[in-house]
């Protein structure tokens, strides 16, 4: 089979299974034979080699495995980072929580902050490697986050401004911060998600208890009480209002709402008094 011929024949197999079967069948191959998606253009006519060891990458797609655990890596903001299962893909709209919060940082020449839920190291290497001068410790209750969070930190270089620490939010974090950065789960246990993010991404960092808003609200009090001065939270699209009531009840300086590229409510930022 030619690798011409390969990638029609694997786009045909992941039509039931991606949006975009042609895209990724070529993603995929490209990946394979460890070449850029031009060297498929140039040589569509050669023969493939290891045919079999692409059609179990393709199968393993066929199945609604997520593209980046099959490849080992997600494209997030301007770089690539190491994920494997047990982590949650970074996804883009939390590069608007990026831009949010970095308007923070420079306004307030902030110096130190933290990260609940680390995940792959996203927000936390983007920030570091944006603000040199920023400190942050990153905390995650499971220990796959810390470890891949730790590889992508030493990728970049970032070891001297990201320490990681095992911890249930902040309780392990006695230091003061001035602002606080969590993309927490946030999604209600009995919301029913495609088979390509629930049957493989890990839960812990999908569901936020039986409302879905608990941890946040959790987050919310306890960076409050910590004294820090702001909070810049991802949330679900249909909890504006609960958040907004619960801050009102709290008592905060200001709130603000964003949404994400499709109109839909994605975050929030709190300044305490």
């Amino acid at each position: 089979m030619t690798i011409n011929e390969s990638i029609k024949w694997a786009a045909s197999q992941l039509e039931e299974s991606c949006e975009r079967p042609l895209y990724e069948a070529e993603l995929l191959l490209a990946y394979h034979l460890n070449r850029d998606r031009m060297f498929l253009i140039i040589h569509a006519s050669d023969e493939l080699e290891d045919l079999d060891g692409f059609k179990k990458l393709v199968l393993r797609r066929v199945k609604h495995e997520p593209y980046e655990y099959i490849v080992g890596s997600a494209s997030f903001y301007d770089i690539h980072l190491a994920v494997e299962p047990g982590v949650l893909i970074p996804r883009p709209e939390t590069e608007i929580l990026i831009d949010l919060v970095a308007e923070i940082i420079e306004k307030e020449k902030i110096t130190r902050m933290a990260e609940i839920g680390i995940g792959s190291g996203a927000i936390s290497v983007v920030l570091a490697r944006m603000f040199p001068q920023l400190k942050i410790i990153a905390t995650d209750i499971c220990d796959t986050p810390l470890k891949v969070a730790g590889r992508n930190r030493d990728t970049f270089g970032l070891k001297d401004q990201i320490e990681l620490r095992r911890s249930n939010l902040i309780d392990e974090v006695p230091e003061t911060l001035e602002l606080v950065v969590s993309n927490p789960p946030y999604i209600a246990e009995d919301f029913l998600l495609k088979s390509n993010v629930v049957d493989y991404e890990p839960k812990e960092a999908l569901f936020g208890g039986r409302v879905g808003d608990e941890l946040l609200k959790q987050i919310i009090v306890n960076t409050q009480v910590k004294g820090t001065k702001y909070l810049a939270c991802e949330m679900g699209y249909d909890q504006k209002e609960p958040i907004q009531a619960f801050v009102k009840e709290v008592g905060v300086k200001s709130v603000q709402f964003y949404k994400d590229l499709a109109g839909f409510d994605r975050g929030f930022v709190i300044e305490f008094y």
